[in-house]
């Protein structure tokens, strides 16, 4: 009960945040020129993005661009969505991260199906270096990527116990 409450708590409130940013950014940015928020180093800027990250697939054929950026999504957020709910052997933090990811799938497959492409509207950066226009759903996701990072490099094998390293390395030799 207490994962299922977790879950869906972050995956409501990741599609709640960004379906409300973007219908403000609807509202108040489409059509304007880029507007400064912190300097250069934040900005607002409007595009609708067919694409995928930094527009990948925005000139796809339209059917590779269903196949590829719409359905095969759906079945993986789906799949993590249902994993992240039933998975057994992860933590807290790991429910976590995979719901924020779920979330903010979620969220630009939903404008992707309803509208065929997905508001961005945020910009960093300082001097020529520079992000790719995105949303608070791909906030999400790389906020739940980057709680994932640390068990992305923990080794999965358990270390022999001390006493056992020599024996378990003659009885390899054989």
């Amino acid at each position: 009960m207490k994962r299922t409450v977790l879950v869906l708590s972050l995956v409501i409130i990741s599609i709640g945040l960004d379906r409300w940013t973007k219908m403000l950014a609807l509202r108040h940015l489409k059509g304007q020129p880029i507007q400064d928020v912190v300097g250069e180093y934040l900005q607002f800027i409007f595009v609708e993005n067919e694409g995928a990250f930094l527009s990948f697939g925005a000139n796809f054929p339209d059917a590779l661009r269903l196949i590829a950026l719409t359905i095969l999504p759906a079945i993986l957020l789906v799949g993590l969505f249902i994993y992240t709910l039933f998975g057994k052997g992860m933590n807290t933090w790991q429910i976590a991260a995979f719901s924020l990811i779920s979330g903010g799938g979620l969220s630009n497959l939903y404008d992707r199906i309803m509208e065929g492409k997905v508001v961005d509207f945020l910009l960093m950066g300082i001097g020529s270096l520079r992000t790719g226009i995105f949303n608070v759903a791909d906030m999400a996701i790389m906020a739940g990527l980057f709680m994932m990072l640390p068990y992305m490099f923990k080794s999965s094998k358990k270390e022999p116990a001390p006493d056992q390293g020599a024996e378990a390395s003659k009885t390899e030799e054989h």
